[in-house]
């Protein structure tokens, strides 16, 4: 029988955490600078699989077999922690699993996945994958859940993702702190952990300021999403934080380094971007006892430390690159990356006064997504029949001033780049896409 006072276990399952076996809160002595306040890590790692995310792998688990489903095989869209939990948890329950993601997640996460047993489908998405794409890892992973035999949990819309952090990660931080916890940080991604905590510590202590931190747009920083892409995340509830905090990659980074030097805690990048939030918010008072979750740690994301802190990292041996398949594609994607930092394109304040003053609003989504939210007075055109193309709805007139807008800014540009090649001469592109709009409160249909 398991006995967490002997630490001895009868299944790895029975490692998961609660408020009877907590993973532990360290308090952070040297980065803070503090005075009074006093910051503690809750350090995630000490799950089984090593992530905060096992907590919700084995929640959708737990309540899909408690409703009854005949589970066999498991697909879920992820960023890496939430497919390693599963891979682990479906050996454990001797399910299949496989994950779909991005190309742009951490080679050592998806190496890892791979060496768990999964299955990989890797696909040209964004780092943290985004609702509303149609060749993005969450369509794919829906498609691929309808096979007979097969099942998507769902990390981005299932209430288990929050319930598993109201039922055990709240509980266990109210117990920690001996109910004095006056202020809790998380960094925001699914947005299920700060959700499901923060209504924990609020229905126990209505007084408790709870902090979201989120990157800047175009970071670097896995599993966590920027303001515009939170604006789709089912789980962002800003209007129960007390704070948001945007903090870019340089100071992620450079206090995760921080952390590794001065506390001896081997933090991952949303750690350090989590804490950097709360020392630019928690205010340095006696009686301020703050919490801030540190979601993993460093090792898969060596990568990622490489490029943010190269002078760690000694040069590779020049190696022959394999010649390209179509030597002339790497012209195509650099035309693509400047055009992305170019003047042509625009944020959502702009393109709301462009619209104002007439211009043609191109919405190059798919149907489907159209239809579940769109600008009114946009002209529906999807992206594939403009890339085969279809100029219908369009202006003859070249010369007219046009914007094209998706959900987060990328098929846009590509429509960008294809209409000036049809010699729409004025084409502009909305960063952040449908994204940024509804979270600007603009208006929709």
């Amino acid at each position: 029988m398991s006995d967490h006072r002997l630490r001895a276990y009868d299944s790895i399952l029975d490692l998961l955490p609660d408020a009877d076996n907590p993973t532990p809160i360290v308090r952070l002595q040297r980065v803070t600078g503090f005075e009074h306040a006093r910051v503690y890590a809750k350090l995630e790692w000490y799950n089984p699989f090593g992530a905060v995310k096992d907590r919700v792998a084995a929640n959708l688990v737990r309540e899909a077999e408690e409703r009854g489903d005949h589970l066999q095989n498991l697909v879920e869209p992820t960023s890496g922690n939430t497919g390693i939990g599963l891979a682990m948890v479906s050996n454990a329950r001797q399910y299949g699993f496989s994950a779909v993601l991005s190309k742009a997640v951490p080679l050592e996460k998806r190496t890892s996945l791979r060496l768990f047993g999964s299955d990989l489908l890797e696909l040209d998405d964004d780092l943290c994958p985004l609702p509303g794409q149609p060749e993005g890892a969450m369509a794919k992973a829906e498609e691929l859940g309808r096979r007979p035999g097969w099942t998507e949990l769902n990390q981005y819309a299932n209430p288990a993702n929050p319930g598993a952090h109201y039922r055990t990660t709240g509980p266990e931080i109210w117990n920690q702190t001996g109910g004095a916890i006056t202020h809790f940080v998380a960094s925001l991604g699914t947005c299920g952990t700060i959700t499901g905590i923060g209504r924990y510590l609020k229905e126990q202590n209505a007084e408790v300021t709870v902090i979201g931190v989120h990157p800047a747009q175009g970071h670097d920083i896995p599993g966590v999403r920027s303001r515009q892409a939170l604006a789709l995340a089912d789980f962002f509830a800003p209007d129960e934080y007390d704070a948001i905090v945007e903090i870019g990659d340089e100071d992620a980074y450079g206090l995760c380094r921080r952390l590794h030097l001065e506390e001896s805690l081997i933090a991952g990048p949303s750690s350090g971007l989590a804490l950097a939030g709360a020392l630019r918010t928690v205010p340095d008072e006696p009686g301020v006892v703050a919490v801030v979750v540190f979601p993993d740690n460093a090792w898969k994301y060596l990568s990622s430390f490489r490029r943010h802190l190269p002078e760690l990292f000694p040069p590779e041996p020049d190696a022959a690159p394999a010649p390209p398949a179509n030597p002339f594609a790497v012209h195509l994607e650099n035309a693509f990356a400047l055009a992305k930092h170019g003047p042509d394109v625009i944020d959502v304040a702009e393109a709301a006064r462009l619209l104002d003053a007439g211009v043609t609003l191109v919405d190059v989504r798919n149907p489907d997504e159209v239809a579940r939210v769109h600008i009114p007075s946009s002209l529906k055109l999807p992206l594939g029949e403009l890339s085969a193309g279809s100029l219908a709805g369009l202006p003859e007139d070249r010369t007219t001033p046009i914007v094209t807008i998706c959900a987060a800014g990328t098929r846009s540009l590509y429509a960008l780049l294809l209409l000036k090649a049809q010699g729409y001469a004025d084409v502009k592109s909305v960063d952040g896409g449908m994204g940024a709009w509804a979270g600007a409160g603009l208006p929709t249909g």
